[in-house]
């Protein structure tokens, strides 16, 4: 079977096309990928009677902790791997053409936030600047360097230094946006105020045992009142993800056209569902050629009319992951 190219895949722009592709994207991996093959093999499926897009089985996202999930023989060319606390096993994300990566999340921004060269990209991320492997803090830097703007830029814990330039970006009237893991923003507005009803604020998810887990209205509401803006905006992405679903307020997230959720019966995982109902996540994301496209997550959501959905939380027995510990 023949690998889609990038031109085919970021060019997705309706729902037959983006079952074709993504039934070609599977049937490739079927064949290229030994692990994910072995899985379906192991769920007596035959990849060629596979003819719709619901009935693709997903591979559970913590095979990434324990095998290598590539459908390339090409040398890595960076491995991303997950936060976690000490004596946790985390996942290893094997990338074998960064380019995938770099296409996706340029892309995906543009579709829902326009020109990142308009923007001052300003990234709290402590916890992610403090170890290796981080695919957020990669695709930060990209969208830092991007942006053109000399007053983008990291902070660590240098929150004055931060707030100074918040008040710099509000005075010149230049569209900004803080993305920041989720207990750095909270820290940050604990010691400072300020009213920037235009700024961006991008929440990423993760208290990294640093604080108490809170509720997404509670969150989201404390970081209004600490920024001057209307609506939080959050990221939804994971190690094992080559791209992102966005919510621009109130938890409700979109995904760019070559990602998709659908949700699985949480007592039957090869079941999917479909209505109004909640489920266990599962993502088809097609950016994920070289790896597996197909990620049974252990996130629970449900799925609106118009393709949006929420993220509900998590499984009572899944391991507590940086980028979702949000319970709604």
């Amino acid at each position: 079977m023949q690998k889609p190219n990038q031109q085919q895949i970021f060019s997705i722009s309706n729902r037959r096309q983006f079952d074709e592709t993504a039934l070609q994207v599977f049937r490739f991996q079927a064949e290229n990928n030994a692990i994910y093959s072995q899985f379906i093999r192991g769920l007596n499926i035959d990849p060629a009677s596979v003819n719709d897009i619901y009935k693709i089985p997903f591979l559970p996202v913590e095979f990434f902790k324990s095998q290598e999930i590539v459908s390339s023989t090409d040398e890595a060319q960076v491995t991303f791997t997950s936060s976690g606390t000490t004596g946790m096993i985390t996942s290893r994300h094997i990338v074998t053409d960064v380019s995938w990566y770099e296409q996706s999340f340029r892309r995906a921004f543009e579709l829902f936030y326009g020109d990142i060269r308009n923007y001052c990209v300003l990234a709290l991320l402590p916890s992610y600047l403090e170890r290796e492997g981080s695919s957020l803090i990669y695709m930060a830097d990209d969208l830092i360097k991007q942006s053109e703007n000399p007053d983008s830029g990291f902070y660590l814990y240098n929150h004055e230094d931060l707030y100074q330039q918040l008040q710099k970006q509000q005075l010149a009237g230049k569209p900004t946006l803080l993305i920041g893991v989720t207990f750095a923003l909270l820290d940050f507005v604990e010691q400072y105020q300020i009213d920037f009803p235009e700024l961006i604020v991008m929440e990423t998810g993760g208290m990294k045992g640093r604080r108490k887990e809170m509720i997404r209205e509670e969150l989201h509401e404390t970081l209004s009142n600490g920024f001057g803006v209307k609506h939080i905006h959050s990221e939804y992405g994971m190690t094992e993800l080559l791209s992102q679903a966005y919510s621009k307020g109130v938890g409700i997230f979109n995904c760019p056209l070559w990602m998709k959720i659908i949700l699985r019966d949480t007592n039957d995982p090869i079941t999917t569902l479909t209505g109004n109902r909640t489920g266990g996540i599962n993502i088809i994301d097609l950016a994920n050629i070289n790896s597996c496209s197909f990620i049974a997550t252990q996130d629970l959501g449900k799925i609106y009319a118009d393709g949006s959905f929420e993220v509900l939380g998590r499984f009572d027995n899944a391991d507590i992951r940086g980028c979702n510990l949000l319970i709604a």
